[in-house]
């Protein structure tokens, strides 16, 4: 499999330097040439499969040679060795849980599939590239919960440093303990800004020849291919728990950066049995607007209570476009969006939580509210939402939704009381440039 730049203007590349590089030399975004069919015998024998075999023979197309079979077996297994169950809220909404990982995120496959990946590639090829310097560099900027699984996913990885941007005051105080207290090969920059404020200072990092001289930089946002693509198994883990096949589910994604519903949305080209997506979005809703009016603006990113959906400009969304062949009519045949605001988000956790005694953390919200608006204009359909973040990352909003305390996970009660190690830094690019120079 090659992969060409969204941008058009870079040479198409191999799985292993696109995961290496991270983003194109021309600021695009990497993308498969073709996308591959699955085989009909793994939809239809997918009930008797296990996640492992599910995950090994989605992934084993995009990245062909460049890892030897025993070894991608092991990889994407150590990927995916966590629950992911498809969960009954009420009779035609279903909850995919992707909280049941390492730091109750969704995030965490991705970042555990591109770490490892990483290292087979630095462990195994001299020839990589990486010669003279000795070490990757990965950058990448958060909303949430990506720099804690990244932080966990990389921890200790030889021949890898780790550099973390969030911006100040907008993420919980478990996503903030969750990235700041590793140490080791892991740090921590909290940006005096917004998301897109980080996000665009890795970007600008990437083009900065002074910066590439001296590091080789790569991404473990969703921009890489190592972390956008292994989100496809969760789709496919959720048909395969899916009772009605002849009926496909409706899937309900909360989105952000819109890494995680390209990943859905690949999914289904290749394939695997879905009816629609939606695109749950809280009020930063360039999407919904896009969907609704055929003209994308970007906006300044907004804090809400689901804040790793805080993107005004979200980097993926340039996929789904080219899923689609920048086709708009093919696009909202597959897509729709809402915009679900921080009052409806309460409301929704309280109603839920009194009605099914299902605990919804704030994202989980925006993608049930969602479903439930689609499902009311669509008899007859059943659908499924991403629960992507454990209710305890957002403590405030959801015990004051149910007037329940929530029960904290033994994981997390041991980073409390850590003292979190991170460096305040202003949203200038100097500033930055001359953090990664020194």
């Amino acid at each position: 499999m090659k992969y060409y730049s969204t941008n058009k203007n870079s040479e198409t590349v191999s799985f292993k330097d696109a995961t290496i590089k991270g983003q194109a030399p021309d600021k695009g975004l990497y993308f498969p040439e073709t996308i591959p069919q699955i085989e009909k015998s793994l939809i239809d024998n997918i009930e008797k499969l296990s996640n492992e075999e599910i995950a090994f023979r989605v992934i084993k197309p995009y990245v062909g040679s460049e890892i030897n079979d025993d070894d991608l077996f092991k990889i994407v297994s150590e990927t995916v060795n966590f629950p992911i169950p498809l969960v009954k809220v009420n009779e035609n909404i279903f909850s995919l849980e992707l909280f049941h990982g390492p730091t109750l995120a969704f995030k965490d496959v991705g970042a555990r599939f591109m770490s490892r990946c990483l290292a087979y590639f630095i462990g195994r090829d001299a020839e990589s590239g990486l010669t003279g310097k000795n070490k990757v560099t990965v950058l990448v900027a958060t909303s949430g919960d990506t720099g804690g699984a990244v932080a966990h996913g990389f921890y200790d990885v030889p021949g890898v440093d780790v550099i973390i941007l969030y911006p100040s005051g907008k993420v919980s105080p478990v996503q903030e303990k969750q990235l700041t207290t590793l140490g080791k090969n892991i740090r921590a920059l909290e940006i005096e800004g917004n998301f897109d404020d980080c996000q665009q200072l890795v970007k600008q990092a990437f083009t900065d020849e002074d910066i590439n001289k001296k590091l080789f930089l790569t991404s473990a946002n969703s921009i890489n291919v190592a972390r956008w693509l292994p989100q496809q198994f969760y789709y496919f883990f959720a048909y395969k728990e899916w009772a009605e096949k002849d009926r496909p589910p409706v899937i309900s994604v909360p989105s952000g950066n819109f890494g995680n519903i390209c990943a859905g949305i690949l999914a289904k080209q290749s394939g695997l049995p879905i009816h629609h997506f939606i695109a749950a979005c809280n009020v930063n809703d360039s999407v919904t607007k896009y969907l609704r009016t055929e003209i994308f603006q970007t906006q300044t990113a907004k804090a809400t209570l689901s804040n790793a959906m805080d993107v005004g400009n979200p980097s993926n969304f340039i996929r789904i476009l080219e899923i689609f062949h920048h086709q708009f009519p093919d696009l909202s045949k597959n897509l729709s969006s809402y915009s679900i605001s921080d009052e409806e988000t309460m409301e929704t956790i309280k109603e839920v939580y009194e009605q099914s005694n299902y605990l919804l953390d704030p994202h989980g919200a925006v993608g049930y509210l969602a479903l439930k608006r689609f499902l009311q204009t669509h008899p007859g359909r059943k659908g499924i939402f991403l629960e992507t973040a454990h209710p305890v990352k957002f403590p405030d909003a959801v015990e004051k939704a149910t007037e329940k305390k929530i029960d904290i996970p033994s994981s997390i009660f041991s980073i409390m009381n850590i003292e979190k190690k991170s460096i305040k830094m202003s949203a200038s690019y100097e500033s930055f440039k001359n953090f990664l120079l020194d």
